[in-house]
């Protein structure tokens, strides 16, 4: 609900990119321009660290429009979902700041994919996030050779750097259809 308003705003000038320059594939880097506003910033006057992960959404929906995804999707019931996330700061970005929000598609694995967003400053990266998401539908979670037969890739998304997979599996909590009570050593 944070930024409703920027990712409406988002949404509609990704529409009308799509319409004016077609559709965009996949394996491209999405980028879009924004500005730190004085309600991303904490008391320190930079962009607060909780926001950057409310930003980079915009990248997703930037990119689920431009290349034709969000269509898809929702004609067949598809949808979405973080599953785990991972940042780091470099630099930080100050109000007022512009910057450009760069958000590509990284790789799969047997049960995600994967992607990376970057918050950019004349070239040089102020912050970058590993994201890692399930597409489910009504039935539950679906198959990556449905979606890529879908889209038409036919070889899929490439496997993602061994690092990741590392990271993803430590930071995974357990399924939900097991217990993952809330105790404190």
């Amino acid at each position: 609900m944070n930024v409703l308003w920027r990712t409406l705003l988002v949404i509609r000038r990704a529409k009308r990119r799509a319409r004016r320059v077609g559709v965009r594939p996949l394996d491209d880097v999405y980028r879009i321009r924004l500005r730190v506003l004085p309600t991303d910033i904490d008391l320190l006057r930079h962009l607060n660290n909780g926001r950057y992960l409310s930003l980079f959404d915009l990248g997703r929906w930037d990119m689920l429009e431009r290349s034709g995804l969000t269509g898809l999707f929702r004609s067949r019931g598809w949808y979405p979902v973080v599953s785990s996330e991972t940042i780091t700061f470099r630099r930080s970005l100050e109000l007022w700041q512009r910057f450009e929000l760069e958000t590509r598609w990284i790789g799969r694995d047997d049960r995600a994919l994967y992607m990376e967003h970057r918050a950019v400053v004349d070239g040089e990266i102020y912050a970058q996030a590993i994201i890692r998401a399930r597409l489910l539908g009504r039935s539950g979670p679906v198959p990556h050779d449905e979606l890529f037969a879908a889209v038409d890739v036919p070889d899929g998304l490439p496997e993602v750097a061994p690092w990741i997979h590392e990271w993803a599996e430590a930071a995974a909590l357990p399924s939900t259809r097991r217990p993952a009570p809330s105790t404190w050593d």
